[in-house]
């Protein structure tokens, strides 16, 4: 099993963090080839690091035994090029510390968990420090209300102050942008901020010093996209950006919706050997596959078309 990686990943933590779509064959089984050829390409990219086990990965579909294979497989080929990231979310806190405890036995250096709907204060501090007890050295707390505010900044302040392994925050809410530089400012820009499913407000989040983008896949078109940006190229940097709207207004209309595209996606790119989903994800009808295609095309002819960043 890998080594924990001997640099410290919130310093190299800087640009773009895919979120990993887990790959199966056409019976639903892991295919743990496609997990070998898809982190290679990554980064190959020039990604920052990557999040396996989230959302994306379908991880409310996969056993135990499955999340140990594909966290096990994914950081023995990473071999510490760059941050693995492992999703712990659950609906139990038993569940949590199990997956904790697995991400720290493989070596992983940060583990992400959503911070449990209605916890707040003490309550909230108490599973997260259980958490960081048996985890990884970094913790991930994902604030996740995609039609709300999520978690209060005064809590997000004590979980800061009372439990030190807390040093990353995946914003995921309505209206994300002031929530960024209100984080920021509040802790003088000490805590590490990404954002996820707000990758078509990414300008806006590179302007107010977000450290870290957490989209799925395109992981060349985003790396691009950062790399001009922190060039002092801005103007290139939303041009490009601008590209992708039409890609993003099919693909974030829903996760089922951006779970396929992305699948399908890899397996058009020759990564995955099937764009399969398991059955929790909803199947799209023949209108939404026409659209998607036209899409897959739109994003490989950016991909390359890509400007030269060094």
């Amino acid at each position: 099993m890998p080594a924990p990686l001997p640099i410290d990943p919130l310093r190299s933590l800087r640009g773009i963090v895919p979120s990993m779509n887990t790959p199966f064959l056409d019976d639903g089984t892991l295919d743990l080839d496609s997990v070998g050829r898809t982190v290679d390409a990554v980064i190959d990219a020039g990604v920052a690091g990557m999040l396996i086990l989230a959302v994306a990965g379908e991880t409310g579909s996969l056993s135990a035994d499955e999340k140990l294979q594909l966290a096990e497989a994914t950081l023995q080929r990473v071999a510490g090029r760059v941050p693995v990231i492992v999703g712990c979310s659950a609906p139990h806190q038993d569940a949590r510390l199990a997956l904790a405890a697995m991400a720290r036995a493989l070596g992983a250096p940060a583990m992400l968990c959503q911070a449990p709907d209605g916890l707040r204060g003490a309550a909230l501090v108490a599973q997260m420090r259980a958490l960081a007890a048996v985890g990884p050295p970094v913790l991930m707390v994902q604030d996740l209300e995609f039609g709300g505010p999520g978690l209060p900044l005064e809590d997000l302040l004590l979980l800061r102050a009372q439990v030190p392994a807390f040093r990353c925050l995946k914003i995921e809410v309505a209206l994300p942008g002031p929530k960024y530089s209100a984080v920021l400012q509040a802790t003088g820009g000490a805590l590490h901020v990404s954002g996820g499913w707000a990758a078509s407000q990414m300008m806006e989040a590179l302007h107010r010093g977000v450290h870290a983008f957490i989209p799925t896949a395109m992981d060349a078109v985003y790396v691009a996209i950062h790399r001009l940006f922190v060039a002092g190229r801005h103007a290139e940097a939303r041009a490009l950006h601008g590209r992708l709207a039409p890609v993003l207004a099919f693909s974030n209309q829903h996760l089922d919706v951006s779970i396929r595209f992305f699948k399908h996606l890899r397996h058009r790119e020759g990564l995955f050997t099937t764009a399969h989903c398991r059955s929790g994800v909803r199947p799209l009808d023949a209108h939404q596959m026409r659209e998607l295609e036209c899409a897959l095309d739109a994003v490989q002819a950016l991909q390359r078309a890509l400007p030269r960043t060094g």
